[in-house]
């Protein structure tokens, strides 16, 4: 296996960053939707109003991005280096969630997203 290069960095960072993306956009969409309710609306009904919400459909097409460039990264990289870096995701998404969703992020969920980028940057110095 070759060494990170810069090149596979920014594919990693691509990768995280089309990551949360999809799941903000996923959110988004979900959120517009409301609650579910299977019982009353079927399962076909949902599962139309679910994947043909543009939101949601916008963030599964990014999923789709997302792991193109992940399996770019794989086929380069060592699973154990580029993985890891996928939990920056969690550190996106999570600001996004209080700054433009208004979610409660307490020290608890701001101590893990500290551990997640201490973490991360001890793997990508390895």
């Amino acid at each position: 296996m070759a060494q990170p290069s810069s090149l596979y960095l920014a594919l990693i960072l691509f990768t995280v960053t089309t990551n949360a993306a999809a799941q903000i956009m996923l959110k988004k969409g979900m959120s517009q939707l409301g609650s579910l309710n299977l019982a009353a609306d079927g399962l076909i009904w949902t599962a139309f109003s679910v994947i043909f919400n543009p939101w949601v459909f916008l963030g599964l097409c990014t999923f789709v991005v997302s792991m193109a460039s992940h399996l770019t990264v794989l086929s380069r990289v060592q699973l154990s280096f580029a993985y890891p870096f996928l939990s920056l995701a969690y550190v996106i998404v999570t600001a996004w969630a209080y700054f433009a969703f208004g979610e409660d992020v307490g020290a608890l969920r701001i101590a893990g997203v500290a551990l997640i980028c201490f973490g991360t940057l001890l793997i990508s110095m390895s």
